[in-house]
């Protein structure tokens, strides 16, 4: 699983320092977006020539970050 983050970095210069597949200019987060609009990840990696590892890269970091932090969830008072 290690290996697979190896293929995101984190460059100031490169998109503000979001987080994108090494090598490309294409963010975790779009690649989350695009799942989430029910694209699979064989969809994501051919139109945006990357591969499915790269994909799974993505959501592995995302997971790894979300781990992290402390979600808390707060109701509406109505």
């Amino acid at each position: 699983m290690e290996e697979l983050l190896k293929r995101i970095v984190v460059d100031p210069k490169v998109m503000g320092g979001k987080p994108v597949i090494r090598g490309t200019r294409i963010t975790v987060d779009l690649i989350l977006e695009l799942l989430a609009s029910g694209m699979t990840p064989e969809e994501i990696a051919e139109d945006y020539k990357i591969s499915v590892e790269d994909v799974r890269a993505a959501l592995l970091y995302a997971a790894k970050i979300l781990g992290r932090e402390e979600i808390m969830i707060v109701e509406a008072k109505t």
